[in-house]
């Protein structure tokens, strides 16, 4: 522990960070016994046997030195296909891409290389909260678009109104779409309209496309195809292979942004393991569409979990992606995501995200996560069913 007297103090930027609301909850409710956790955005699958036996196979090869920091060229060449094959992009190779540790480490490269000191990013909310802290850490400053009235999707007229408000010059949008939390997503005529607004505003655009194999009822069109020039487009392997724990992410880019953001991962990471980056060429070749069979069980699970809610009285918009259902409490469980989730953990052991660790415009939400398995899903709606009816006098 540090000495209130040491005549040093601590960067005020990390001391006076907001907490994470999604892992300050998980350490609430860690501790309640038989607790059926639809929480995390963790796939509720095992990782391909092709990936694990490459990955066993390259530790009996020994190979256990540094990996090139920007990312194996094999990988990075075999993964620029997969992407440009599956979205109808158009990355030259290697250069356009740098491997990263998840998406999380992504976001703080991009950040750290195009923002100075008090730049804005526009930040459409409800959001992923991580992001907030990235973009602090980075000394850039938040333009919040509020979603809600809006069916928390972003339009061209929101964009308009934050650029002629913003208090900042603003360099970038942070765009996330399939959502976490919402599972909204986008058409391509909405994408056109808004790939518009960002061209004449000239910003960057940080696309985080992470859930873009798990769209169900359309077709995914990445901004990188529709504006090119001035997309970064930041996904991975941890929705799409279930690969969470393994942290493989890309940054894909022009090669100019490129070569600056390698220079941040370098100081950052400098490399990921190689024994990783072999299971993650299994993961872009042999092992390519695994996302498939998941993204069918997750829309099986979100048909069948969204009427039950709303029988329940939960209001939300159709998630089209993603694996959460972001829902507006009943009226008569009050007006606090927050009061309603600790009550409902403590009371049903079921364990859901409150809506204000993602915006101060959601107070009333709470995220609902079905990628845990069917059989967890089943005994939460059996334990929220009966949590309601109790507390509506039904018994």
């Amino acid at each position: 522990m540090i000495k209130k007297d040491f005549i040093q103090p601590l960067n005020p930027i990390v001391t006076n960070l907001a907490p994470d609301g999604l892992l300050d909850f998980q350490k609430a409710v860690r501790d309640i016994p038989d607790l059926v956790r639809l929480t995390f955005g963790e796939p509720g699958f095992n990782v391909d046997d092709a990936i694990k036996e490459r990955i066993i196979e390259s530790v009996r090869d020994d190979n256990s030195h540094y990996a090139e920091s920007q990312g194996e060229r094999e990988l990075r060449n075999a993964a620029v296909e997969y992407f440009n094959k599956k979205y109808d992009l158009n990355y030259d190779g290697e250069d356009n891409m740098i491997v990263t540790i998840g998406v999380s480490e992504a976001i703080n490269v991009v950040f750290l290389t195009l923002l100075n000191d008090n730049e804005g990013v526009i930040v459409p909310e409800p959001a992923y909260p991580p992001y907030f802290a990235s973009l602090d850490l980075a000394h850039g400053t938040k333009i919040s678009i509020n979603t809600r009235p809006t069916k928390f999707k972003l339009t061209p007229e929101q964009v308009d109104e934050a650029m002629a408000n913003a208090k900042v010059p603003v360099k970038a949008i942070l765009f996330n779409y399939p959502s976490n939390p919402t599972g909204v997503t986008y058409s391509e005529d909405e994408l056109i309209a808004l790939a518009e607004v960002f061209k004449k505003h000239r910003l960057w655009v940080i696309s985080d496309e992470i859930y873009s194999q798990l769209t169900y009822d359309q077709q995914h069109v990445s901004l990188a195809k529709l504006i090119p020039d001035q997309t970064i487009l930041i996904t991975g392997l941890s929705k799409s292979h279930a690969m969470t724990g393994y942290r493989i992410g890309f940054i894909l880019g022009e090669k100019s942004f490129i070569d600056y953001a390698q220079k941040v991962h370098g100081a950052l990471t400098f490399s990921l393991p190689k024994v990783l980056q072999d299971g993650a060429l299994v993961a872009v070749t042999t092992a390519a569409e695994v996302a498939d069979e998941m993204r069918d069980i997750y829309k099986r699970r979100r048909d069948w979990l969204r009427p039950q809610l709303e029988e329940l009285g939960f209001e939300m918009v159709n998630p089209e992606g993603a694996f959460y259902i972001f829902a507006k409490i009943p009226e008569d469980m009050g007006n606090s995501g927050f009061d309603f989730a600790v009550d409902l953990a403590e009371k049903a052991k079921v364990a859901i995200i409150p809506g204000d660790a993602f915006s101060e415009y959601t107070p009333e939400f709470v995220r609902i996560s079905y990628a845990a398995s069917d059989e967890d899903l089943a005994e939460a709606m059996k334990r929220m069913k009966a949590y309601f009816a109790e507390r509506r006098g039904q018994n």
